[in-house]
């Protein structure tokens, strides 16, 4: 097959990425600003608006805008200054970590955001984690500097101490809170003022004045002299960016600024632009090894959505193209099953909204529409066979017995919960003795539940309720090993919906009393299990 010529072109202008955080430190007020600036949207929502009037554009589940809280991953493709833009939007919260992991196997590098006056949560060390795991570049973005917060040399020593990255400041903030005078470019060595707009709906103007002929305005004298020290000591220690360390993992380039407000959001937006990876070669498993980004059309589905339209109760899987040229209609193979599968109904998504996508590149995320035999970590190819490692799931720790209300809607409750468990909101458990009757769900955060019962409710129409039960582990077994395993003291025989058998366990002392009763039992653990 002939190697498309503008290919490699289209490629380099691609940039896919995710933004991570600790709930509230300002991710999802950052990517309606990025939206704002790349004129994607002509007036910024806000998670919390004052006024109630707007609503995050990431936000598009009415429960997440009841909640003011990301609860599902969404995808934000936008163009600004000659680059295309695919902007994952994952979950802050922690009982969303799994669906934040599977789209962070997406993703090519990952903005971090932290709360300028609480610095690194815990949170966001999780989800660092996770992007090391994947060797995922990061590019840091100090948020609320127009609120007071913890000296920026702190911050710098926290994440050089926390997480091991040698931070590189290509900008610095003049004071914080009511002081706050702007942020200085390093790299050009000027100083950039910010007129403030409405509640930062609108882009506000801009300032730019050398910042050696610059004056400190309404800064106090004080403020302004240390931030000028601090400036001097960063030029003193000369840490200069390393684009092959940045790749590497090694440093952090460090951005400052104040999402809500516009400041220095379009130093981050284009510095990122500059700085992170263009899509590449992608691992594969089948065969061995790496498939190049000119190679002929294959892709990865990493997440299963439904009913984002209501009007039509569809369901979209989200593909993230590695490879070739993707194009609507095209024939693929579907690698799971090996049979030929027709590309025909494909949007470019943007969060709720949609338009159809004729064509699209590595890196590039399309949505493929009611491909109801599409599931989380299939491979679609064309050309040579291949085959993608699979996206890990994490090992559930809570688990509750789920039961319909309305036992009319019996075929509603039973589509629901099969809908729920295909995306990863939850998982979906069922005992030997109760087939459909009150399977159980399994998760890593109570809130993962409240979700599946909203969904239910509002999508399926069925009410449920929801009992905690007692089970703390999970543990793989074979279909002989659960046999064995029934009326185990503690314990709780069950089989998910890909037909793999579980014990439950209702303690760690639970397992070993089971090990000790079945020394020839190998109890394997499950997925990946979330960082704590």
């Amino acid at each position: 097959m002939t190697t498309d010529p503008n290919l490699l072109r289209d490629v380099a202008t691609r940039r896919t990425f995710a933004i991570i955080s600790h709930p509230d430190a300002g991710k999802t007020t950052l990517t309606e600003k990025f939206l704002l600036y790349a004129g994607a949207v002509q007036e910024a929502g806000a998670v919390k608006s004052r006024r109630q009037a707007r609503a995050a554009t990431s936000d598009w589940m009415e429960l997440e805008r009841q909640r003011g809280i990301s609860i599902s991953s969404t995808v934000l493709h936008f163009t600004h200054a000659g680059w295309n833009f695919n902007l994952l939007d994952t979950p802050g919260h922690a009982d969303f970590s799994e669906d934040t992991y599977r789209t962070l196997c997406a993703a090519d590098a990952a903005v971090m955001v932290l709360d300028m006056a609480k610095g690194l949560e815990p949170q966001t060390l999780k989800l660092f984690k996770v992007c090391a795991e994947r060797g995922l570049p990061i590019v840091t973005f100090v948020n609320k500097c127009d609120r007071p917060g913890l000296p920026p040399l702190g911050l710098l020593d926290e994440i050089s101490e926390q997480i091991g990255l040698q931070p590189v400041p290509l900008t610095w903030p003049v004071a914080d809170g009511p002081a706050f005078a702007g942020i200085v470019d390093r790299r050009a060595g000027e100083l950039v003022r910010f007129d403030r707009s409405a509640h930062g709906a609108r882009v506000g103007a801009e300032e730019r004045v050398p910042l050696g002929s610059a004056d400190r305005g309404e800064c106090p004298p004080d403020r302004w002299n240390a931030a000028m020290e601090e400036l001097e000591l960063l030029d003193l220690d000369a840490v200069a960016l390393d684009a092959d360390a940045f790749l590497a993992g090694k440093q952090t380039p460090v951005f400052f600024g104040s999402a809500i407000a516009n400041f220095g959001v379009r130093l981050l937006l284009e510095g990122f632009a500059q700085l992170a990876p263009a899509p590449g070669p992608q691992i594969t498993i089948d065969p061995p090894g790496t498939r190049p980004i000119d190679a002929p059309f294959s892709g990865q589905v990493f997440k299963i959505q439904a009913n984002m339209d209501p009007r039509h109760r569809d369901r979209v899987a989200f593909l993230r193209v590695f490879s070739g040229r993707f194009e609507r209609g095209m024939s693929a193979v579907h690698a799971r099953s090996g049979r030929s599968y027709t590309l025909k109904y494909a949007h470019q998504l943007f969060a709720r909204d949609r338009i159809t996508v004729e064509q699209a590149v590595p890196g590039d995320i399309v949505g493929v529409v009611n491909a109801n035999e599409l599931l989380v970590g299939d491979t679609l190819y064309a050309g040579p066979k291949v085959v993608f490692p699979a996206i890990p799931t994490f090992a559930p720790e809570r688990f509750v017995t789920v039961r319909n209300r309305d036992t009319g809607r019996y075929k509603q409750f039973r589509s629901g919960i099969a809908r729920l468990d295909e995306e990863g909101v939850v998982h979906l458990l069922r005992r030997p003795d109760f087939g459909d009757q009150e399977p159980l769900f399994a998760g890593v955060g109570q809130l993962q539940f409240e979700v599946a019962a909203y969904r239910l409710a509002t999508e399926f129409g069925c009410q449920v309720m929801m009992s905690p039960a007692p089970w703390q582990l999970a543990r793989g077994v074979t279909a002989a090993e659960a046999a064995r395993l029934a009326g185990q003291r503690g314990t709780l025989v069950c089989c998910d919906t890909q037909g793999r058998w579980l014990v439950l366990l209702a303690s760690d002392y639970a397992l070993d009393w089971a090990m000790q009763d079945h020394p020839d039992i190998d109890f394997q653990l499950l997925g990946v299990s979330p960082a704590r």
